[in-house]
């Protein structure tokens, strides 16, 4: 048997850390949850089983240390000892057959998860359907505008799962994405009847989302649906999280340890009991091996190169992230509505990353139907442009290169051919004077030479939008050269882009491109999407009259 009360840690004579002095995490009466296995062990057992493991006959208080425990992290121990007394938490009662098991619903996976993504919808729903069924806008309306209404929510970002659930920060933007559908049925509505039915589903809604927001809290109380919480950093503040939590299990999240790559100055004071499970770079490794659902940032010791690496680590990973700003106690220029709390402490919380499901599906959408759509329009334009080529250079209208699309990805391009041959195209950056045919200048002042890489959009091989894809040789160099480019291959090269909206084409800082670029990945949305293509066109004609006067692209 493990006790939750013998788990220790230690961390080298540098940063000593007990994890015995307070449990990883406790439920609402203080009993203590260990995950059923360990950050990235490498005989894939977890701290119980290894215990269990243990030949017969091995003397009470014989330790169990995990094999394959974090490299230049803390090293934690297991130590057998008497079974614990049973509890009526519903942490307590998941000691189950000589090993401690998740409490119901924890971390990301499993039916928990589920249902904590499901609440906030079907509360949603079932008002909204209520309120059709009240105000008698018909099957056919009311069918329509729930599903115009749930689309509005979802875009007006009310399904996010927020730390402290305090429905009326978002009260507005639930009244807003209600009413603007029942609007739009008031062509086909009676006098009034449309704004009857958006404002009862107005309060319907609201009044549905406190319901489930109580029911959740009480879940949390109880040990149940709770997420499993990771903290980045080690000092005071996140001493002082990590006991808030414990003070209030009806917010859902339960301490499993913190990762740091030094104990700070402050961490006597503050954080000594909180378990460190290792440094920045191994947070994927802990999320994965502890089923970590939520991540809260709280100063750790580290650069800002080394903390933007574990963070995008952190949300490739799929778990949500919430930042304790530097200054609480100022007022901050961000909506309540999109806040996390944690008993008074505001944190901010970072957005999902580009290749979550949810936005890398709406982009593909786009990709698709707008692809198309482009692609039948610009047909005829593409047929008489290569003509011109093929009469102007004598040689195949199309050109074809291996360009890099993203991180590890490799594609085949088009274009329109704009110059004529000399040299490797591969490794040349810059055009030698004369290469350049007249109506070559034009298509490259216009970029109407990419219009052919529509059909690498619709294929999957490029987005719409995105950074604009290099070739290996100078993608290879420029990683090495510029801060910050690799970092722009975290998501599908693109036909065009926020730095070519911009004028960062051709002669251009190549630093600047990289900044605008990744500014567009992380704030990237198929809004933003639409005002780079808006964009694209009005680019273009200044590009085209700029070589008209003269100038070179």
């Amino acid at each position: 048997m493990v006790s939750a009360s013998s788990v220790s840690a230690s961390t080298g004579p540098a940063s000593p850390v007990s994890a015995s002095t307070v449990p990883a995490s406790a439920g609402p009466r203080g009993t203590a949850e260990v995950p059923g296995r360990g950050p990235a062990q490498a005989a894939g057992r977890g701290p119980a089983e290894m215990a269990e493991a243990a030949p017969a006959g091995s003397p009470a208080g014989a330790r169990a240390t995990a094999p394959g425990c974090l490299q230049g992290g803390p090293r934690v121990s297991w130590q057998a000892g008497p079974a614990p007394r049973r509890r009526d938490g519903a942490a307590a009662r998941a000691v189950r057959g000589g090993t401690w098991r998740a409490a119901r619903g924890a971390g990301r996976h499993g039916r928990g998860r589920v249902i904590r993504a499901a609440v906030q919808p079907v509360a949603d729903l079932a008002a909204l359907a209520t309120a059709v069924a009240v105000t008698g806008a018909g099957l056919a309306r009311g069918s329509g505008y729930c599903a115009a209404a749930m689309i509005a929510f979802a875009a007006a970002g009310l399904y996010r799962l927020r730390v402290g659930q305090r429905v009326s920060d978002q009260a507005g933007r639930i009244a807003v994405a209600a009413m603007l559908p029942s609007l739009a049925l008031a062509a086909w509505s009676a006098p009034g009847q449309a704004l009857l039915l958006g404002g009862c589903a107005t309060g319907l809604v609201i009044t549905a989302r406190m319901a489930a927001a109580a029911e959740l809290r009480t879940a949390y109380r109880r040990g149940m649906l709770v997420r499993r919480t990771l903290i980045i950093g080690g000092g005071s503040a996140a001493g002082s999280l990590a006991r808030l939590l414990r003070q209030h299990p009806e917010l859902g999240l339960r301490v499993s340890g913190a990762v740091d790559n030094h104990l700070p100055a402050d961490q006597p004071g503050g954080a000594a009991r909180l378990p460190l499970l290792g440094r920045l770079d191994q947070a994927r490794a802990v999320i994965s091996g502890f089923d970590i659902a939520q991540v809260l940032v709280c100063f750790p010791a580290a650069t800002e190169a080394e903390l933007t690496a574990a963070l995008r680590s952190c949300r490739e990973a799929g778990v949500a992230v919430s930042v304790l700003p530097r200054l609480p106690g100022l007022g901050l220029a961000v909506p309540r509505y999109c806040l996390d709390e944690i008993w008074g402490v505001p944190l901010i919380p970072l957005r999902a990353d580009a290749a979550a499901p949810a936005r890398r599906t709406a982009k593909r959408l786009l990709d698709l139907t707008a692809g198309l759509a482009l692609l039948a329009v610009s047909a005829p334009l593409l047929a008489l442009l290569s003509l011109a080529v093929r009469a102007d250079l004598r040689l195949p209208a199309l050109f074809r290169q291996v360009r890099v699309t993203g991180r590890g990805r490799l594609a085949t391009i088009t274009k329109l051919r704009t110059l004529r041959p000399d040299g490797d195209p591969d490794t040349t950056w810059v055009i030698p004077d004369g290469q350049c045919s007249p109506v070559g200048s034009m298509l490259r002042a216009t970029h109407a030479d990419e219009l052919p890489q529509l059909a690498s959009v619709v294929r999957g091989d490029m987005s719409l939008v995105g950074p604009r894809p290099e070739r290996p040789h100078f993608a290879r160099r420029l990683a090495r050269e510029v801060a910050g480019y690799r970092d722009r291959e975290r998501v599908r090269a693109g036909l065009t882009g926020w730095a070519q909206v911009h004028g960062l084409t051709g002669d251009t800082s190549i630093a600047d491109r990289a900044r605008f670029d990744n500014f567009y990945i992380e704030y990237g949305s198929v809004w933003l999407d639409l005002l780079i293509l808006a964009r694209t066109l009005p680019a273009a004609l200044s590009g085209a009259l700029h070589t008209l006067r003269g100038g070179t692209r």
